[in-house]
């Protein structure tokens, strides 16, 4: 099925009280309460696995001179040590999945120089802090704000890097109100539950991954490339993942080389990454530097927006943050341009983290609004509503959707918006108390997905498909989606995932995920009650399914009857004329209550609230834990999340998680998320849209906004940390004094 046209009305209309939307526990909680869910590293598949262990470059730049591992491969217990010396013969890098142990160059601390692997963990860990690396090394390349002179235009990744809409220069010079800020946000770590880990082990000409991995179909055609084999060679697992937020989306280097160790030995290889090697070994969010400029006139219309920010990645990788892309739909105005640039440091490589893109250019840009709106005197909601667009603004396309405004007015109401007060005016005790609200917006994508489903003669639907779940709740809303369809309760529905030997799927990402797999799901569930109204050689006109029966006129017939030799379907979805002819988006608003202590700097969130429009709501319950689980990443972004770079040695210094902070218990009060009712024909079949990463769009300046408010104190590099704060403090009381 292609999205061409409008989706009319469907069977998932017609039972507003069905299984689908309903807060359904996740179906798989009891494996994984009960330790029985099998993540990577815990497989009992593969038997007789030999332990591998990274050795990581100590230096950020250079080259290496000599790799002495005479030592480690006399330890006990040593199988194999791979250098670049013995490394078996590799093909070419694709997406993000690079070729490992190539060459004597070292482009970023943490590039793995070696590969130990032993009878057990404990060996192979021993053995390679015997391996002895001399290097020339160079002065690394360590910081963005010092290379931005070598900055380029990257190449365009599913959109061009720059946009231009009418004669932004001249409108802004012509603008009676002028906004010209730098925002900055440092790296950030995904810093997920499971690490990195991968079992690998050769059947013949083709290896098994048991690894944890969002996007296995993915992975297996860039494991094809690096590895010079089709990629129907290259089988990946992944039925459980403990947690990705992109840093799973492509395969992470000890996968590789666990491939060609197993290789080399012909058994299996086992290796998980340490904690402090997720930091340098695997990917990150980049830091970004953003310069935003609003011109308006008096009554805040928008004449022009500009955007443009810069990023940075390893050398040869390519991979840029797209800060700018969100604001190109979000706000009306006639002369617009967004850029954005990309420079090669000696940093590690660079990649998605939850929202790439939208989570860190709204931190900017919509404290950028706020500012605005504070110049103005005009209400930051109001503001916004004063630039709601009847269009998008640069495709100059129709909104599927947009409920951007009915997000903010419920917010504004649910939260009691009508009480905030001038910024600095309201105090509580020691406490300097403000309100902050953001817009929030995530592209609604629609990737290509295949399923097939299985009646039996036992009544238990079998669905099968390569879709992944990172812990989003996919098992469960795929359950749903198949149980309403064939009118199935879920006990009778069995979800298999995440093995490449099943029907293609997206996979887990970029918040297409459910919405894809789901809709693969329901054309291939359709498809089977047409197969099974033909079996029965009823009536397809008016037939319903449920209770296990379906009912045609007068006539009721089991689906256990009706598949007493089993019946199968197949589905598939793809992205058609819908995508070019609406500008898809999800939308929502936060709102958030600060306190800021008046002596310390102490920044306190008090409340948070989150409403939200996400086309058809699959499961009440995961699609509430996803927006709030975006919004406590908001505060981390916004409050302490920063990978601090050592500028001499071009490393992370606070490479654990004792040291890098993310938001704790004590951190986050109660947080809401609401949604509003909502339906998109134009999106899917399901008419739903993605929620796993609009709940972190925009939350961060929520957060900003409200310590400006309490504060009069503007906070343009983020985090906002407490001697931040107190610096603002020691600035207002030399404006005063100076006034004096």
């Amino acid at each position: 099925m292609e999205m061409n046209q409008p989706i009319g009305r469907t069977p998932l209309d017609d039972r507003p009280d069905g299984l689908v939307g309903k807060p359904l526990d996740r179906v798989e909680g009891p494996l994984k309460v009960t330790g029985h869910a099998p993540y990577a590293y815990e497989t009992k598949a593969l038997k007789n696995p030999a332990y591998g262990y990274i050795v990581p470059a100590t230096v950020a730049a250079g080259t290496i001179q000599a790799i002495d591992a005479e030592a480690a491969r006399r330890a006990p217990g040593t199988i194999l040590v791979l250098t670049h010396e013995n490394v078996p013969e590799q093909g070419e890098k694709k997406e993000q999945v690079w070729p490992q142990l190539q060459g004597k160059e070292i482009k970023f601390y943490g590039q793995p120089v070696a590969f130990v692997v032993a009878e057990t963990f404990e060996q192979a860990r021993a053995a390679a802090m015997l391996v002895k690396v001399r290097y020339d090394a160079a002065k690394p390349k360590a910081l963005l704000k010092d290379n931005m002179a070598v900055a380029y235009e990257p190449k365009p990744v599913n959109s061009p890097p720059d946009s231009k809409l009418g004669d932004f220069d001249a409108a802004f010079s012509a603008a009676p109100v002028k906004l010209d800020v730098e925002y900055t946000t440092p790296p950030q770590i995904h810093a997920q539950m499971e690490p990195h880990a991968t079992i690998a082990s050769w059947e013949g000409d083709g290896v098994v991954l048991h690894t944890s991995n969002q996007m296995p179909n993915r992975g297996q055609k860039a494991l094809g490339s690096v590895l010079k084999l089709a990629p129907e060679k290259v089988r990946i697992v992944s039925p459980y993942i403990g947690g990705g937020f992109g840093s799973k989306l492509q395969v992470q280097p000890e996968a590789t080389l666990a491939i060609l160790a197993s290789k080399v030995i012909r058994r299996p290889v086992k290796v998980a990454m340490t904690r402090q090697q997720e930091f340098h070994v695997a990917t990150h969010r980049t830091d970004t530097i953003q310069r935003i400029r609003l011109g308006a006139d008096k009554d805040g219309k928008l004449s022009a927006i500009g955007h443009e920010s810069w990023s940075d990645t390893a050398e040869g990788d390519g991979f840029f943050e797209t800060s700018a892309n969100v604001t190109r739909s979000l706000y009306a105005a006639q002369n617009r341009v967004t850029r954005h640039r990309l420079v090669n440091l000696n940093m590690p490589i660079a990649s998605s983290m939850r929202a790439p893109g939208e989570a860190v250019g709204q931190l900017a840009f919509e404290c950028a609004m706020d500012e605005l709106a504070e110049h103005l005197k005009i209400d930051p909601i109001e503001l916004r509503v004063r630039n709601e667009p009847t269009e998008d603004p640069e495709k100059k396309v129709p909104f599927s959707t947009r409920q951007l405004v009915p997000c903010m007015r419920e917010g504004a109401r649910l939260f009691g918006w009508d009480k905030r007060q001038a910024a600095g005016s309201r105090r509580e005790g020691n406490w300097l108390v403000g309100m902050g609200m953001s817009a929030a917006a995530r592209l609604n994508p629609l990737m290509p997905s295949s399923a097939k489903v299985r009646l039996g003669p036992d009544g238990v639907l079998v669905v099968r498909m390569a879709m992944t779940d990172p812990g989003t709740g996919t098992y469960t809303i795929l359950t749903q989606i198949a149980g309403e369809m064939l009118g199935l309760p879920p006990n009778r529905v069995r979800v298999e995932m995440g093995d490449t030997d099943f029907p293609f799927a997206a996979g887990s990402g970029g918040s297409f995920g459910a919405g894809s797999a789901g809709s693969a799901l329901y054309v291939a569930c359709d498809n089977l009650r047409q197969a099974l109204l033909k079996a029965g050689d009823l009536n397809p006109e008016g037939a319903t399914f449920r209770d296990g029966a379906v009912t045609s006129g007068n006539r009721t017939e089991s689906l256990t009857d009706l598949a007493k030799n089993g019946l199968e379907a197949s589905g598939e979805i793809k992205p058609g004329e819908m995508k070019e002819k609406f500008s898809q988006y999800s939308y929502g608003a936060h709102f958030a209550e600060i306190g800021v202590d008046a002596d310390t700097g102490e920044i306190r969130l008090r409340r948070m609230l989150g409403v939200f429009t996400g086309g058809r709501i699959l499961n009440a319950k995961t699609a509430r834990s996803q927006a709030i689980g975006g919004m406590t990443f908001g505060i981390g972004a916004a409050l302490m999340e920063d990978a601090v770079v050592d500028s001499r040695y071009s490393f992370f210094v606070n490479h654990d998680m004792a040291e890098y902070h993310v938001p704790v218990h004590a951190d986050v009060p109660v947080i809401e998320a609401v949604f509003l009712p909502e339906l998109d024909d134009k999106a899917n079949p399901l008419k739903s849209k993605g929620l796993g990463e609009l709940g972190i769009c925009g939350a961060g300046a929520a957060l900003a906004n409200a310590i400006y408010n309490a504060t009069g104190i503007r906070i343009r590099e983020y985090p906002m940390t407490l001697d931040k704060v107190l610096k603002g403090f020691e600035d207002q009381e030399g404006q005063a004094q100076r006034r004096t």
